[in-house]
């Protein structure tokens, strides 16, 4: 079966004319059409509503409705755990179809889509659970001063703002505690990929998710921002650039308003000067490229050791000439296009600069790859000779460009690690785990990976400085979804 075909059986019977608001699905107010472009074949794969702003005070109506007057935030978590139960267990069963949604309307490889767009967000939802069943929900506390009884309780209706490049993983990251908490939802679903967020609707309505309790409007900015200040919402949660991001926490501010933002990165790979090259290359690349480089924690920045560069960079370029460029869903491809025409331009635009400031591409450069006239591709680039004010350097990417930059001490290593306006993700490569974890703890982001190794599910993640503010998994990722309240006790 081609990819076209994929593509088509995967489009199987959705409710693409429709927005899912309140349990039901209805006709958007404006009529008016988002056209969904393959980013391969360059053609519309499917129309979906644009969402207008009454749209989403449809949509927040409903959240309203079935957090005031519905019996989700009533019910006992055991009860909502099971409910989340079915939603895995139908992530489960459905696995491929959702990879297979977002290949076509993204261009992630079908290689890549399975295990970190299908696979993952269900271990979010499983691993998350177990996570809700220790939190302190209510607990007594004991002091010199006094005794209390804590709750904690769902703080209302979320707004969750969701973006193209992992929307399943990234809705999973923002549903699944509000769901576990009590907490009903409003998801913001991306103009660019809209489509899976129709089959988790549908999936969330045979796991019985009450109507109301889940609400899916795709919109561009002005809508968006309608929900933003919308005056029925409790609580923002955005995942997206950092410019962005800032204007939100703007409009909040005078709200009061809570809000999370998970924003920009350019993390770094910092490579100690012990390592084994044939061990840690295809670590590095796997940290840098997957998914076509359109990974917010991508670790882009390669610091290397001057005196192991040249062999950890010949290391790279040999893997990175053998990996294959073309149809996202060949199981064979490595790099499939990116996700929009204007995305494309974007990114080929840095990689010209980048050239011009006096940075040498060792693997790609400007232009298209050979033989790929269709669809938004770039050449996937590893460039040396950047210096550190180049805009490859400070500037997010978003594709599948890498840069090495050169250090003769650990800590010119970690300074050129920190010089950087984000703070969201990094790693470390050494054979001393101990030395890699005492460099870990000098660099300034919100995550650090010794030795490619995952902080997984049950740990926090959130970023430092310009990559944002509040956390998502772990058991932090519930506390910005609940009210607490102190109850003073006789002793």
């Amino acid at each position: 079966m081609n990819g076209e075909e994929k593509m088509t059986e995967a489009m199987w019977q959705g409710n693409y004319g429709s927005l899912f608001v309140g349990g039901e699905w209805l006709p958007g107010t404006s009529g008016e059409k988002l056209e969904v472009v393959s980013p391969y074949t360059e053609q519309t794969i499917a129309e979906v509503p644009l969402g207008s702003n009454e749209d989403i005070d449809r949509a927040v109506a409903a959240a309203r409705r079935a957090f005031d007057e519905g019996p989700w935030p009533k019910i006992s978590l055991d009860e909502r755990i099971a409910v989340v139960e079915r939603l895995a267990a139908e992530m489960k069963t459905h696995e491929l179809d959702m990879a297979t949604l977002v290949t076509a309307e993204m261009g992630t490889p079908i290689a890549h889509s399975v295990p970190i767009q299908a696979e993952r967000p269900r271990r979010v939802v499983e691993e998350m659970i177990e996570v809700a069943r220790t939190y302190p929900f209510d607990e007594i506390r004991e002091a010199a001063t006094g005794r209390a009884k804590v709750t904690r309780t769902p703080k209302g209706v979320l707004a969750a703002m969701v973006p193209w490049n992992a929307p399943h993983l990234i809705t999973m990251y923002k549903l699944t505690p509000a769901l576990l908490t009590g907490c009903t939802v409003v998801v913001k679903c991306s103009p660019e990929a809209p489509l899976d967020q129709y089959l988790l609707a549908e999936m969330a309505t045979r796991a019985g998710v009450p109507a109301g309790v889940i609400n899916f409007v795709p919109a561009r900015r002005g809508p968006s921002q309608h929900l933003v200040q919308h005056p029925g919402v409790d609580m923002v949660s955005f995942t997206g650039s950092s410019p962005v991001g800032k204007d939100i926490a703007s409009k909040c501010a005078p709200m009061l308003r809570p809000c999370t933002l998970e924003l920009g990165g350019k993390s770094a790979a910092l490579v100690l000067d012990d390592v084994d090259v044939d061990t840690i290359a295809n670590g590095l690349i796997q940290m840098a490229y997957r998914s076509n480089g359109e990974v917010c924690t991508a670790k882009t920045r390669f610091i290397l050791p001057r005196s192991r560069s040249q062999e950890v960079i010949e290391a790279m370029k040999a893997i990175l000439d053998e990996l294959k460029i073309g149809d996202p869903f060949d199981d064979e491809t490595y790099f499939g296009p990116l996700v929009s025409s204007g995305h494309r331009d974007r990114v080929a635009g840095m990689i010209e600069r980048a050239i011009a400031d006096g940075a040498t591409p060792v693997v790609g450069g400007a232009g298209r790859p050979e033989g790929l006239d269709t669809g938004w591709f770039v050449r996937p680039t590893l460039f040396t000779n950047v210096e550190r004010d180049f805009e490859v350097h400070q500037d997010e990417v978003f594709g599948p460009v890498g840069i090495v930059l050169e250090y003769d001490t650990l800590e010119e290593g970690i300074e050129i690690a920190n010089d950087s306006q984000y703070g969201l993700s990094g790693s470390v490569f050494s054979q001393d785990v101990d030395r890699a974890v005492d460099a870990a703890s000098r660099i300034d982001t919100g995550m650090v990976e010794v030795n490619g190794n995952p902080a997984g599910i049950a740990a926090p993640f959130g970023g430092w400085k310009d990559s944002g503010i509040g956390y998502e998994l772990g058991s932090e990722g519930f506390d910005d979804l609940v009210m607490l309240k102190s109850i003073g006790l006789p002793r």
